[in-house]
């Protein structure tokens, strides 16, 4: 029996689409989902099919691949900045707004392997970015994560962590979310001494028990209140520690300067009960091997006083207690936008508290740039 040509036509297009299906949808599209493997995401996330969200300040992910170029399919609440280093070197900084946006974040690339790190310099308080998938070059595609360092150190905190204003010129100029960079405030600048993964859970404005500018001395939504929540800006759904990919070998406690810096200041015992909760959280949720660094803000008394008398009561164990003193850095070229320190006024802060964690964790405190 002979076929006309519209027979042979429709015959071999059933024969394509079949053979099309034995082909995994991503390398069809041209895409890899954003919770692929080959992703390796640090801090707080949560997978819906194949897309990753988050909002934490400070969240990132690493990936290898080859081919000239690499780009992800992106939706943001608002608008985030983000840091980009590729194959070891500063990439510069791209912007994620908008429902489904494709972001290029390399491009004329060799056709070699090449590594890819993206960092939210901005907080939780900016939005809450998806990443959908990951788009290859035409001949590109994944390899194996970038192992884990082996060594992580979570950091409980407000502005300073956050780096509020780090890249701001003066401490006159008005904050703006451009200026925000937690890549150049202390935590990451310590965790990038010791060569460790790092989360960031914290807010600017936020307090232990009270928050900046509150006409009460105890506060909603303060830091003791968001310290299990998976996103930010949002308390459900809550944080699973137990399935948590990472466990950090230290804690570090950086709060008291929004309970303190305005009146009315929470009085001994309302800053004390909102202090404990927070230890208790964590000890909750990591046990008891990880030290917990409480670190006093320069902010000075009664700050010092209350978190060095919590310590000394050891309310938890493997606590321990170090203090930020007025003065560490100058009010002049020390300081960014609104009056927080910029990077030179954070390294500084960071080499505070390098030998605290050497300490406290046996890492080396090696003879090198700190930075």
């Amino acid at each position: 029996m002979r076929l006309s040509a519209l027979a042979v036509l429709a015959v071999l297009a059933v024969l394509a689409l079949l053979c099309a299906g034995t082909v995994p949808a991503r390398e069809r599209s041209g895409e890899l989902p954003a919770a692929s493997p080959e992703i390796r995401y640090v801090g707080r996330t949560e997978t819906t099919g194949g897309s990753v969200s988050f909002d934490w300040s400070g969240t990132y992910f690493e990936c290898r691949f080859t081919g000239g170029s690499l780009a992800v399919r992106v939706s943001d609440t608002k608008r985030n900045y983000y840091n980009l280093t590729l194959d070891g070197h500063d990439a510069g900084i791209v912007t994620t707004f908008g429902t489904d946006s494709l972001v290029v974040l390399a491009e004329g690339l060799g056709e070699g392997e090449h590594t890819l790190r993206m960092h939210k310099r901005t907080e939780g308080e900016q939005g809450r970015t998806t990443l959908h998938a990951f788009r290859l070059a035409r001949n590109g595609r994944l390899l194996p994560a970038p192992p884990s360092p082996g060594r992580h150190i979570e950091f409980i905190g407000n502005s300073l962590t956050c780096g509020y204003g780090t890249e701001g010129r003066s401490k006159d100029e008005p904050f703006e979310p451009e200026t925000e960079n937690c890549d150049k405030a202390f935590g990451c600048i310590v965790a990038r001494y010791f060569g460790a993964d790092y989360t960031l859970i914290a807010h600017s404005g936020r307090g232990a028990a009270r928050n900046y500018g509150d006409r009460n001395t105890v506060s909603e939504n303060t830091m003791a209140d968001r310290l299990d929540n998976t996103f930010d800006e949002s308390p459900l759904p809550a944080w699973n520690f137990t399935a948590s990919p990472y466990r950090p070998d230290i804690i570090v406690i950086n709060l008291g300067s929004n309970d303190f810096s305005t009146e009315p200041h929470p009085s001994r015992e309302e800053f004390a009960a909102a202090y404990t909760r927070i230890l208790h959280t964590l000890r909750d949720a990591y046990g008891d091997t990880p030290p917990i660094l409480c670190v006093a803000p320069r902010v000075g008394e009664p700050a010092f006083t209350f978190i060095r008398d919590i310590c000394r009561a050891a309310v938890v164990r493997n606590l321990h207690f170090t203090a930020v003193l007025p003065g560490y850095c100058n009010d002049g070229s020390d300081l960014g936008s609104s009056a927080h320190p910029n990077y030179t006024g954070q390294r500084k802060l960071a080499m505070l508290l390098i030998p605290y964690v050497s300490t406290l964790t046996g890492w080396e405190a090696e003879a090198k740039p700190i930075e």
